[in-house]
């Protein structure tokens, strides 16, 4: 079974998730924009069963824009860096940013979310799942 290992940048907080993700997509709110600091937040879900976490993390909690479900971030302390979070929506997995993984062989996103709000000189696949 695959194992990946994602981390904070200072590396005090880790996670380890095994198999392959449920779910890869790219996010184009201007939450995941603030957040990442980019054009898009890029993230893979993993079952909560299969993802263990080492490491103190600081949650913050945001209301979706969409349906106003929470959204708690997990966060390093130390060096700030988003490790994990957790839906309402989706209480049985765990969501990683793809860069916690440093990993640039990550299988691709399958599904866009919020493309009314993508920076148009933003190209996309085109047998990608494509939501407004």
């Amino acid at each position: 079974m695959t194992e990946r290992e994602a981390s904070c940048s200072c590396g005090q907080l880790r996670l380890v998730a095994k198999g392959e993700p449920i779910r890869i997509s790219m996010c184009h709110c201007l939450a995941c924009q603030r957040r990442t600091g980019s054009a898009f937040g890029f993230q893979a879900r993993f079952p909560a069963d299969r993802v263990s976490i080492e490491g103190r993390s600081t949650e913050f909690v945001r209301l979706s824009d969409e349906d106003g479900r929470a959204r708690h971030f997990h966060f390093c302390p130390e060096c700030g860096a988003t490790v994990y979070y957790r839906l309402a929506d989706a209480p049985d997995a765990i969501a990683v940013p793809i860069g916690g993984f440093a990993d640039p062989s990550f299988p691709a996103p399958r599904i866009s979310i919020y493309e009314a709000r993508r920076h148009p000189w933003l190209s996309l696949p085109p047998d990608m799942e494509h939501h407004d």
